[in-house]
């Protein structure tokens, strides 16, 4: 298999020249396992694990290999595998910088350790980082909701957010056009909020042939990670990719029109047109990691271009006079559900970012401190001791 087929370019081939000799050998993560990897690579199909000394320099879960990595592997003996149908073997030595990452705060992780030599990683002590990376060097995103109960566009809008932070492609799939009563109306909705993100509308169970809808972002080596709630059809799509039921699916539940987890683990996969597409299972959650406030003003542009009409630079956009976006909100033209979600991504945004930055956090708690020592000394001064 050619690394070309794979994804593999200039920009990986310069960052493996340290490693051209000595016996290493570029390959791709497929399949995540806890303690294992499934990889693609120009000698066939290896299953790998971690050296110790990798395990050891990590500081974050995050600087292990994920589904879509890049690693740099060697290839044990032919004689240590059992039988010859065997998956050869081998060790993974590095993981090579990535050109993108899709990654969110792992639910229920703890914030990051501020202390230098804190090491925070999946292991047998069962620590966990704060980010997980759910994948990496992606070229595109589909953002998969479908036109049901699951359709919400303030969830569209966190997905775009972390997508175009990312680094990657964002392409939202409205999926299940089949059972919403106005599939045109719904596009016309989503792409007043998508600003330039391709919207499609389709149903990956009834039309003929989604990979020919799709063509223009499957070409050979490119790679595509699908990603969604619960039961919006994304293993129906892969499979529908595949030309395979490779994906195992589930019917969504009639008593509460729900989605059913079905997918359990990342996986990346070889479609027949070359493309390389990444399933992940259904997100209950989708908690941001440091998402760029220039992503979020490129998700929320039409907000952005409001708060640069605003007479003073620092507006809080509450009750200064000449406040543009107060004047959207009175005279309609700015969703109030839309400015609430901008500003709940904001904080969200701007919490994240001080978790990831003990710097920013140390900055943050010495502003709130001033802040409470000032209202004491007004409420001395005011009604004394």
């Amino acid at each position: 298999m050619p690394l070309s087929s794979l994804g593999w370019d200039d920009f990986f081939a310069r960052q493996f020249a340290p490693y051209s000799t000595g016996g290493f050998l570029p390959a791709r993560v497929a399949l995540e396992h806890k303690h294992a990897y499934e990889l693609y690579s120009a000698v066939g199909e290896l299953a790998a694990e971690c050296t110790g000394r990798l395990l050891h320099t990590a500081t974050a879960r995050a600087d292990l290999p994920a589904v879509g990595d890049w690693v740099v592997v060697r290839v044990r003996p032919d004689e240590a595998r059992a039988c010859p149908e065997q998956r050869r073997r081998a060790d993974i030595h590095a993981v090579l910088p990535r050109k993108t990452k899709f990654s969110r705060r792992a639910p229920g992780s703890p914030a990051p350790d501020s202390r230098p030599n804190y090491v925070a990683i999946e292991t047998e002590f069962g620590q966990r980082s704060g980010e997980q990376v759910i994948a990496a060097n992606l070229d595109t995103v589909f953002v998969v909701t479908a036109l049901d109960s699951n359709y919400n566009l303030r969830r569209i809008e966190r997905y775009l957010a972390a997508v175009r932070s990312s680094g990657a492609m964002p392409v939202i799939l409205l999926n299940k056009s089949d059972l919403a009563a106005d599939p045109a109306a719904a596009r016309v909705e989503v792409e007043s909020i998508a600003i330039d993100a391709p919207v499609v509308v389709l149903s990956a169970a009834r039309d003929a042939n989604p990979a020919h809808t799709l063509a223009p972002w499957l070409a050979p080596g490119r790679t595509v990670a699908l990603l969604g709630s619960s039961g919006v059809g994304k293993s129906t799509l892969i499979n529908r990719l595949l030309g395979t039921a490779r994906q195992r699916i589930a019917a969504t539940s009639a008593e509460r029109d729900l989605g059913r987890h079905t997918t359990t683990h990342r996986e990346l996969l070889i479609t027949p047109s070359g493309a390389l597409v990444i399933d992940t299972p259904g997100m209950r959650e989708l908690q941001l990691w440091d998402v760029a406030a220039e992503s979020l003003d490129e998700t929320f542009a039409d907000i952005a271009a409001l708060s640069a009409q605003c007479r003073f630079h620092d507006c809080s956009h509450r009750s200064e006079p000449g406040c543009a976006v107060q004047a959207a909100l009175d005279d309609g033209s700015l969703d109030l559900g839309r400015w609430q979600s901008f500003q709940k991504l904001r904080r969200e945004q701007a919490y994240a970012a001080r978790k990831a930055d003990p710097r920013l956090e140390r900055e943050n708690k010495a502003a709130w401190k001033k802040i409470h020592k000032t209202a004491r000394q007004i409420h001395r001064a005011k009604y004394g001791e």
